[in-house]
């Protein structure tokens, strides 16, 4: 299944890219639960993200960077799930910094995920859509006058 959540910002595309680090990422966690980042190496194909939620559920999401690249119109990198949390089987994001002029892109979270079994993929889509949704206020604020 996949979610396409796809939001406006200020910024030159290769800058923004540039930004998709720690910091961004600590922008990024939940208002809910508690979460800690155990490892974040980058954003470069073979880092990785190790996520360990504590609350609501004790759980934990460790991600692969499989692959970045840029061209005259975006810039991307994918990061796909070696550890995910139940009822997740798989896990692919990838992070699109789309041009639209010199000074504003488009963040697009393109992400592509199955659940164990057909009905806990379904259940999963509202799930993980209201969970990355807030995302782009986020993005819209910590880009804002870039």
């Amino acid at each position: 299944m996949n979610i396409q959540l796809k939001t406006k910002v200020d910024g030159n595309y290769r800058k923004i890219i540039r930004l998709f680090d720690r910091k961004l990422f600590e922008a990024l966690k939940p208002s809910y639960g508690k979460m800690e980042i155990v490892e974040f190496t980058g954003s470069k194909k073979g880092d990785r993200v190790h996520l360990r939620f504590l609350s609501p559920f004790k759980t934990e999401w460790i991600s692969e960077i499989t692959e970045n690249g840029e061209d005259e119109n975006q810039s991307y990198f994918i990061d796909e799930g070696i550890k995910v949390p139940f009822p997740l089987t798989s896990w692919k994001h990838k992070h699109i910094v789309q041009k639209i002029s010199e000074n504003e892109s488009y963040i697009i979270d393109d992400m592509t995920f199955k659940g164990f079994g057909f009905l806990f993929t379904l259940l999963l889509y509202p799930a993980l859509y209201i969970a990355f949704y807030p995302r782009k206020n986020i993005y819209r604020a910590y880009f804002k006058g870039f």
